[in-house]
């Protein structure tokens, strides 16, 4: 979630070919005392999406945490593009400027993860060395791999997502369980759907969705789109063909952002909107950001699922720091204030058979709220394509679809 695709190859290519040096004094995160010592009084710039109220309130709490016990300053850089951030490093790894970087961590996924990590561009590996790995789910979730590529320690997951999609049960019946119902709904009741304008990310997400459940064989979107990608893509094409004239504005416009979706929502624009947080309806119910008589619903084949991740630069100023902030994004009590949502809604990385008693607890008290679906009822998870695939169809509908923002 919250990484807009790139143009991974034209990033790399931008790189530097020599490999970054990392200095030899850079933080071991496997000595987490020294690591701690290191991160007091330090600054951390955290490039994160700004997007999002709620998301931004909980980034100023953890700061607001790691300041009290380890000393270490959170500042909040907020992003609409983190493609703006990878740019940067890129910048300052041509100046030659592979020590004291502007940017000590990013939220990361996706195509820019891969670009970043190919280009030699991120410390590490440090994030299984951190001392709350111990408690992650690494056997039961998706947090080793990132849109295919093996994450390898060098980008710390903190939050699970998976599409859902939000619906008024005022004005649908029943929850549509395909792209195809999709389609015939909006049909049915033009101007009342929308997605955010790619390159945000819920819009390329919207994409891909449409594309997985348009798609007979999944599996060949787990290699690099190839010579097949007219032939695989072709669905996806057809089906927005016939969807863009019955969006809302007829396809015209669309909403910059998720939030913007959600204000559409609650002022009866539009029934309809993706979402890649399972809990994000119960929190803006809770908030009174939408009517109570929203619900969520997944696709009968399952939807797309994936980690957040957090990484860090290979010439970041504040390495240990930002290790600090990774290991507490992945602490219970930080994990079961992302999952409240009446906080933020996201799903955790942690696996409860890890906890112990009390620290399972904080989980086991969370209300999820009246829309938010159960583990069961949010059926199967199905995996991220290779980013390469999300790059192109991104340049494509900008080049069908397209509109001045």
């Amino acid at each position: 979630m919250r990484s807009t695709p790139i143009a991974a190859a034209g990033l790399v290519a931008a790189a530097l070919a020599a490999s970054p040096s990392v200095a030899a004094d850079a933080p071991d995160p496997a000595n987490w005392d020294a690591v701690t010592e290191a991160a007091r009084g330090q600054t951390v710039y955290w490039n994160a999406w700004g997007g999002s109220t709620t998301t931004n309130d909980f980034i100023a709490w953890v700061g607001a945490r790691v300041a009290d016990t380890y000393g270490v300053t959170l500042e909040h850089v907020k992003l609409s593009d983190t493609a703006d951030a990878v740019s940067r490093v890129i910048a300052e790894k041509q100046a030659g400027q592979d020590s004291g970087g502007a940017i000590d961590m990013i939220w990361i996924n996706g195509a820019n993860f891969a670009a970043m990590k190919e280009a030699e561009l991120l410390f590490g590996p440090f994030a299984e060395s951190l001392p709350n790995w111990s408690v992650v789910d690494f056997e039961g979730k998706t947090v080793q791999t990132d849109f295919t590529v093996p994450v390898e320690g060098y980008e710390s997951p903190w939050a699970m997502a998976q599409v859902v999609f939000m619906y008024d049960t005022a004005d649908i019946a029943a929850p549509l369980g395909s792209m195809g119902a999709i389609l015939e709904w909006a049909q049915a009741n033009p101007g009342r759907f929308t997605y955010p304008q790619p390159p945000d990310f819920l819009g390329t997400t919207f994409l891909k969705q449409a594309l997985i459940d348009l798609t007979d064989d999944q599996a060949v979107l787990s290699e690099a789109a190839g010579d097949n990608y007219d032939a695989v893509t072709a669905p996806l094409w057809a089906f927005l063909e016939e969807l863009t004239p019955h969006l809302w504005r007829q396809g015209r416009a669309y909403p910059a952002a998720g939030p913007r979706q959600l204000q559409l929502m609650a002022d009866d624009e539009i029934d309809l909107a993706i979402s890649f947080s399972p809990g994000e309806a119960s929190t803006a119910i809770a908030n009174f950001q939408l009517p109570e008589t929203v619900r969520t619903f997944v696709l009968d084949k399952g939807t797309l699922g994936n980690a957040s991740f957090v990484a860090i630069p290979y010439n970041a100023n504040a390495q240990a720091g930002a290790m600090v902030v990774a290991n507490f994004l992945l602490s219970p009590e930080a994990q079961a204030r992302a999952q409240d949502p009446s906080v933020l809604g996201y799903g955790t990385v942690l696996s409860m058979a890890k906890l112990d008693g009390e620290q399972r607890a904080l989980f086991d008290g969370l209300d999820l709220g009246v829309a938010t679906l159960t583990p069961a009822e949010l059926g199967t998870v199905l995996p991220e394509p290779h980013p390469s695939w999300m790059t192109r169809i991104a340049e494509d509908w900008a080049a069908r679809y397209g509109v001045a923002e």
